[in-house]
């Protein structure tokens, strides 16, 4: 990519992408609690499964924590077995319930109501939450400005040159919320419009003759051009 600072370059690649696909609407829940469950059912698995135990999980009465603390762990994991990982998500899952129970007695309300500091601390400190699935349950759940950083952002960035493919996640996460408004539906977009091109176009084996980032690609011109 061309030597534009970094707030040009991300705002720039933000306009190509949302011209390009419009709109995400990210994330498809009915409730922020839904976003949560999602966030934990979706660790390396594709959403069309998550929506199917999202919905075997509602038809069981399954789709609350106070369930989610009941319900037996085999037949929890019965249920999401679609997602892959059955077992360990299920223990996902029954402790994100139970740390709601102790965190705030189930009211999200006012477990969102801390300031987002403390809480992303809180949520990595449960088991089976890392950092993105705590980013993605403060941004898409809780609507706090926080940047998601998955390994389609990381892909697309190496491609651009706006990223060596060694930086940690939260240096990659500081190079969006320091070169952006801090803006929960920016973040919500942008993240949206990444995942979506990772998946569409920059794949592993990317199709780069259709990218709408192809002029400002590193990849496309080193490699592919």
């Amino acid at each position: 990519m061309d030597k534009a600072s970094p707030a040009a370059a991300l705002a720039a690649i933000y306009e190509c992408l949302l011209a390009a696909y419009g709109p995400q609407n990210w994330w498809p829940a009915r409730s922020p609690f839904e976003v949560m469950v999602g966030a934990i059912l979706t660790q390396s698995a594709a959403w069309g499964n998550v929506e199917k135990a999202i919905s075997r999980l509602e038809e069981a009465g399954a789709l609350s924590a106070a369930a989610l603390r009941r319900i037996n762990e085999a037949e929890l994991s019965n249920l999401i077995y679609c997602c892959g990982y059955y077992r360990a998500k299920a223990r996902k899952l029954k402790a994100l319930a139970e740390w709601l129970k102790e965190a705030c007695n189930d009211d999200l309300g006012r477990l969102f109501a801390a300031d987002i500091e403390s809480l992303r601390r809180q949520l990595l400190a449960v088991h089976g939450i890392g950092p993105e699935t705590a980013d993605s349950i403060l941004l898409y759940a809780a609507a706090k400005p926080t940047f998601v950083i998955d390994a389609y952002t990381r892909r697309i960035l190496s491609r651009l040159g706006l990223a060596l493919g060694k930086e940690s996640y939260d240096d990659l996460k500081r190079l969006f919320e320091e070169n952006l408004p801090v803006d929960v539906p920016l973040y919500n977009e942008y993240h949206a419009l990444l995942v979506r091109h990772g998946k569409d176009v920059c794949r592993q084996k990317p199709l780069c003759q259709g990218c709408c980032l192809k002029d400002m690609c590193n990849y496309w011109r080193d490699d592919a051009g």
